[in-house]
């Protein structure tokens, strides 16, 4: 389940998946946006979720439907600091038992790893249950480098920060590529329109 060639789990695990990606902000600034655990979880582009209700200050309670495996559960999740500047989320039930988000400085900026450790059940147990492995991760991790990257190169518009965490980030994902599917259809109309005033004014100055 390893997506990347290295020789071990980046934590301790006798069964785990991970992925890495680069992040376009210094650590401590990476930690802090991973400290908003709703929002890391609701990019993840197979995760449709029937709700997200804070249980305490590092707890939670959600219904969330896995797209990539068709399962649906109900879980709790904890919250707790490290590995380092990163953080853990431990699942109160279910396959895995918990993922672990390192951040390592790289040289523009960050690396952030996440690891899924399935490391809860027997062999036995896991082997039963092989179809309820989440295989998502890869595209998580794809969709969380989009969104830093859109979070670092934007933020410089007024309201871009709200739109993206309080509009875009709890749409679901079916509605997110909706959204980008118009926002081209725009731009392209723009352009054309751009086009044929372009021809409309050389004509008229022959």
């Amino acid at each position: 389940m390893n997506p990347e060639a290295r020789a071990g789990p980046p934590v301790p695990s006798g069964d785990a998946a991970w992925v890495s990606l680069p992040a376009p902000f210094p650590p401590d600034v990476l930690a802090r946006l991973c400290r908003d655990v709703e929002a890391l979880f609701r990019v993840n582009p197979y995760y449709v979720f029937g709700s997200w209700r804070r249980n305490g200050p590092d707890a939670y309670a959600i219904e969330i439907e896995n797209q990539s495996n068709g399962t649906r559960q109900a879980l709790e999740l904890r919250v707790i600091a490290g590995p380092g500047p990163g953080l853990t989320v431990h699942y109160s039930r279910g396959l895995k038992q918990r993922t672990v988000l390192t951040i390592e400085p790289a040289p523009q900026g960050s690396r952030l790893t996440i690891t899924d450790d399935y490391d809860r059940l027997s062999e036995a147990e896991r082997a039963q249950r092989v179809a309820e492995v989440d295989k998502s991760l890869s595209a998580w991790g794809e969709a969380l480098r989009t969104y830093f990257l859109r979070l670092q190169r934007w933020s410089w518009l007024p309201g871009w920060r709200w739109y993206l965490r309080r509009v875009w980030v709890p749409m679901k994902p079916s509605a997110r590529r909706i959204v980008w599917w118009i926002y081209l259809i725009t731009v392209a109309e723009f352009f054309f329109f751009l086009f044929v005033l372009l021809i409309y004014v050389i004509e008229q100055n022959k």
